[in-house]
């Protein structure tokens, strides 16, 4: 019984092993070097989507804290949505810093 235990664990870790050289050799080809350099590839298309994003938005809010966007002063929406001095003022001073709400 002993002698059959032992041959199962070898013959499970002999497929284990050559699985995982498989696997590895297979990164290696040609279309394993394409498929992670596309993995790669669309990492980078979702940062530079975050950022886009990210940038946007803080766009938005320096235009607002400046008041250089059109017609905000005739919009009675936009004024309400306006900074008051203190924030603008904070913005302006250190324009990296916490995001007044």
């Amino acid at each position: 019984m002993a002698r059959l235990f032992w041959v199962a664990l070898g013959a499970a870790a002999g497929v284990y092993a050559v699985r995982k050289v498989s696997k590895a050799a297979e990164a290696y080809t040609p279309a394993g070097v394409a498929h992670g350099l596309s993995d790669f590839g669309e990492g980078l298309r979702e940062l530079a989507a975050a950022v886009r994003e990210g940038m946007a938005e803080r766009e938005g809010e320096l235009r607002l804290a400046l008041g250089i966007d059109a017609g905000t002063a005739d919009d009675p929406e936009a004024s309400a949505a306006r900074l008051d001095a203190a924030s603008a003022r904070a913005l302006l001073d250190d324009p990296t810093g916490p995001r007044a709400r």
